[in-house]
């Protein structure tokens, strides 16, 4: 607030001077210029966004996913090395199998047979690297209740429309059969990336309380870890660009605000997003020898393939 109040009263000042030396000038004219002068502002680099102007940061915050600026969004030709794609590529075979639908269990979930074969792929995922037991692995389970990123396929392909349950079964919509079978995988990358980002609930999967919203911010966060790959960095940019954020997390016996917003972006953002679509891997490691570790993302080659940034 307090940097908005310093660029208002420069904006006043500019204009004063501008009317001082210009007498004459009717109310419309004087708007015109006004106008002028905001526009010119919104427009240049602001420090506090890494260099993004106010108008492409309010687009990356608040446009339709179709209508955002500078950066293109690509489907990859090869989305083998994506988790969340492979389940989904389990789920509609299975479906496909059977004319279009396969029985839930009892409890509504998916299949023992289609969480075992999804099981068996972590051995090819990048994330494969960082796992450890199986009862306490996001990429693994017994069933569906204790396998995260199969439950988080599934619901993303609930909320995307492409499969629906009924009577006990789940069932591919006949649209997106026909998709599947002209099209592959790939036609169903975009509709699950935006639903994911637009209509799911990040904090679904985790027990923290705080009702922060950090889909807001997910292209500028992207942006900055593709640039730099530092997770500390990332926090402390996020925090920058957007102070607010910290006013909404307030400090507790264990955290201070910017921890807090470190450990909901890591979970939130990088652990149930990036790493669950094979965009990223992270060390969960945060000591080695009674030393803390810099937190490196690992960039995958899926990543740069889908989003190509002209900032």
């Amino acid at each position: 607030m307090d940097s908005t109040s310093k660029q208002r009263a420069e904006v006043l000042d500019d204009v004063e001077q501008f009317m001082a030396m210009n007498p004459s000038l009717t109310l419309d004219e004087l708007n015109i210029v006004l106008q002028h002068k905001m526009n010119e502002r919104n427009n240049r680099p602001n420090p506090d966004f890494c260099g993004l102007s106010p108008t492409q940061m309010a687009n990356w915050l608040y446009a339709p996913f179709d209508q955002l600026q500078s950066v293109e969004i690509r489907t990859p030709e090869d989305l083998s090395s994506s988790p969340v794609m492979r389940y989904l590529s389990l789920i509609l075979d299975e479906a496909m199998e059977n004319d279009g639908s396969f029985r839930a269990t009892s409890k509504g979930n998916l299949p023992t047979k289609l969480v075992k074969q999804a099981s068996d792929l972590l051995p090819e995922f990048a994330v494969a690297e960082f796992e450890g037991h199986i009862s306490i692995s996001d990429f693994a389970g017994s069933n569906e209740d204790k396998f995260n990123a199969l439950h988080y396929t599934r619901i993303l392909a609930e909320i995307a429309g492409i499969i629906y349950r009924r009577s006990g079964r789940y069932h591919v919509k006949k649209t997106a059969q026909k998709q599947y079978l002209n099209q592959g995988i790939q036609a169903f990358f975009k509709p699950m990336l935006e639903a994911s980002i637009t209509r799911y609930n990040w904090g679904y999967l985790d027990l923290w309380p705080h009702d922060v919203d950090l889909r807001t911010f997910w292209l500028f966060m992207l942006w900055r870890l593709q640039s730099h790959a530092s997770f500390d960095r990332l926090v402390a940019e996020t925090a920058t660009a957007f102070p607010d954020l910290l006013r909404e997390l307030e400090p507790d016996e264990y955290y201070t605000p910017i921890e807090s917003l470190g450990t909901l972006i890591e979970i939130r953002f990088i652990e149930r997003f990036l790493q669950c679509w094979g965009f990223v891997t992270i060390d969960p490691r945060r000591f080695f020898e009674q030393a803390r570790v810099p937190r490196q993302v690992q960039i995958q080659s899926l990543l740069t393939e889908t989003f190509v940034f002209r900032v």
